[in-house]
């Protein structure tokens, strides 16, 4: 977040003394000492001085009571004490609230908290023990960009309409009149093609009818718990592509939808999120880490600037935003990560891109929710969560969506986060909560992952409100049919003989199981099998429907389970071979052949 400080781009400063009356962990009262007018959300900064320097303490208003207010500080309350100033600061375009700067930058490995704070430039100038009320700019501002003019002289424009662009990897970023100036501005001046650092002015502007000149930059701050959203909201029309087969076959997720990963501890919920951070079909990734363990956000880290992109080639860090707030940051800056990562995102579908947002983890967010609210003494809801979790859930996940922006070009925000119940309890109230707002359900079963059949997701728990453009709807009915009924009978097997099962059914069963193994599993670790592409995925189900669909004759239970052990390890070698060379071609139909020849159909009698 930025003031006026630290931010070019603020017009003034409106200083508010206060001072703080009380001190409950993270949360502060302090009592104003004039007539002023300030707004809930608005940020303040708490001047402790620490007997060396004066710390400049960033917190937020949460509560207003006359001329009372509650503030949640977001970082270490030790040493402060009652008395200590409050400085409230305003800026004409954000109006002081939680907000942040806007612009080309955070594309390929800069890695930032939640407050928009980057985290490498701050060890580089604090080392690896931040200061308290340390702050920094998100973006460089010494970085050169080429600008490239699009609008000219005597135009009319509007909030979010383009001026200009400047590549940033292998993105357009659009530089555009800030999303908090409203009504018709007239261009007056814009730069030519030049290099231009991001708090150069690249356009001046003036409103309709007469006022005074604008000047704009790169840059501009706005309110991040403000949707971002200029244009039309469509509902989405295309399915995202995320290239595991078990998620875009039976729980499809819309390109501009929700999804949610429930599930216990050791499912494989950052394997998975990784996975799809990798391999789905999108422009940019951000990577809200909000409240996980420093292990698995450091493992991120490292990993996915050694990652190659399958899209472009490059790193996979040049399309990805990491927000990072781990457990052991302060709680009231995880609640804003989440915000931060999702105005980021909105920020970069109105530009036309499609985005894919992923929060690891809501519990950990709602958590931080839970305890500003007990703090706050508000009544509780289920488990001591605040009684409108639901509502904020439902907002959170509520600003996702396609959207054709001023332009005519059409972008999309896919938000998915992950879920942490206790013990794998679903129906906990966070679980309860997502499930009522998201478009598919991808819930991890302990189950599965002690069976080392990955990813986790349960086939019959899991499901999708979304009907998918890759795969056949009809082939999807089919399949769904076969995993129920091997599901029940593989419970039956659990207190049963095989010999107490009808051969029809053992049939089943064997075909269910080889269906997972051969199509539900996959294999991370194999560089062919860990990305199946839509084509590819489409061939596969080809085969699937032909051995569901065959008529089969077998004289023995055992012939049944020699049958189908040989075609799932001839169907892996399938999934391991390289798309569309001599020995994809050559397995394909030694898999072909092997169905027919089991076909009872060619020697029954008419």
């Amino acid at each position: 977040m930025q003031d006026n400080k630290t931010n070019p781009s603020g017009k003034s400063q409106t200083k508010i003394d206060a001072r703080v009356t009380s001190i409950k962990g993270s949360l502060i009262t302090a009592e104003v000492q004039q007539e002023v007018n300030f707004s809930r959300g608005e940020i303040g900064y708490l001047l402790h001085d620490n007997g060396k320097e004066t710390e400049e303490i960033m917190a937020e208003i949460v509560k207003i009571e006359k001329n009372v207010v509650y503030m949640q500080v977001f970082e270490e309350t030790y040493g402060l004490k009652l008395n200590t100033p409050i400085r409230l600061t305003r800026s004409n375009l954000s109006a002081g609230l939680l907000s942040l700067e806007f612009g080309p930058g955070l594309l390929g490995g800069r890695i930032i908290d939640g407050l928009g704070n980057p985290l490498k430039e701050m060890e580089g100038e604090f080392g690896y023990q931040l200061k308290r009320g340390a702050r920094m700019r998100m973006l460089d501002a010494q970085k050169e960009w080429d600008f490239i003019p699009t609008a000219k002289v005597g135009d009319v424009v509007f909030s979010a309409d383009k001026i200009g662009f400047v590549k940033e990897y292998m993105v357009d970023h659009y530089i555009m009149v800030p999303y908090e100036l409203a009504g018709e501005f007239k261009i007056v001046e814009v730069s030519g093609k030049a290099k231009k650092r991001i708090d150069d002015v690249v356009a001046k502007i003036e409103p309709v009818g007469g006022g005074d000149i604008l000047e704009l930059t790169m840059v501009f701050p706005a309110a991040i718990k403000k949707q971002i959203a200029f244009g039309e909201m469509i509902v989405p029309e295309k399915q995202l592509e995320t290239r595991m087969r078990t998620v875009d076959f039976l729980m499809p997720v819309p390109l501009g939808g929700t999804f949610c990963v429930p599930g216990p501890f050791g499912a494989g919920k950052t394997v998975l999120q990784h996975l799809l951070a990798k391999n789905s079909q999108v422009d940019i990734v951000v990577v809200a880490a909000c409240g996980e363990r420093a292990g698995e956000v450091v493992e991120m880290l490292v990993e996915f600037p050694e990652i190659k992109d399958p899209r472009t080639g490059g790193s996979l860090m040049d399309r990805t935003i990491i927000i990072c707030n781990t457990s052991s940051m302060p709680v009231a800056a995880r609640e804003a990560s989440v915000y931060t990562a999702t105005a980021i995102s909105e920020h970069y579908r109105q530009m036309g891109l499609n985005v894919l947002l992923l929060a690891d983890s809501t519990s950990r967010w709602a958590q931080a929710l839970r305890e500003l609210s007990g703090r706050m003494e508000e009544i509780p809801g289920e488990e001591a969560f605040p009684a409108y979790l639901e509502s904020l859930i439902s907002q959170f996940y509520g600003r996702a969506g396609t959207l054709i922006n001023n332009r005519g070009e059409k972008g999309s925000l896919t938000i998915g986060g992950t879920v942490s119940p206790a013990g794998g309890n679903f129906q906990e109230p966070v679980t309860q909560g997502t499930l009522k707002v998201v478009d598919a359900f991808l819930g991890l079963s302990r189950e599965r992952s002690d069976a080392a059949k990955y990813p986790a997701i349960h086939p019959v728990e899991s499901w999708s409100t979304y009907a998918g453009t890759i795969h056949k709807s009809e082939y999807l009915d089919k399949i769904k049919n076969i995993i129920l009924d091997g599901v029940k009978i593989e419970d039956k097997l659990k207190v049963m003989e095989q010999s107490d099962i009808s051969d029809d059914d053992f049939v089943i069963y064997k075909m269910y199981d080889w269906f997972d193994s051969v199509f539900l599993q996959q294999n991370a670790f194999d560089d062919v099998d860990a990305s199946c592409i839509a084509e590819r995925q489409q061939e596969v189900m080809e085969l699937v429907m032909k051995v569901v669909n065959n008529n089969y004759s077998f004289d023995s239970k055992e012939d049944v389970s020699q049958f189908f052990a040989k075609l799932g390890s001839l169907m892996i070698d399938f999934n391991y071979s390289p798309y569309k060379e001599s020995e994809y071609y050559k397995i394909k139909k030694q898999v072909e052949q092997m169905i027919d020849n089991q076909n009872s159909s060619d020697t029954e009698a008419p």
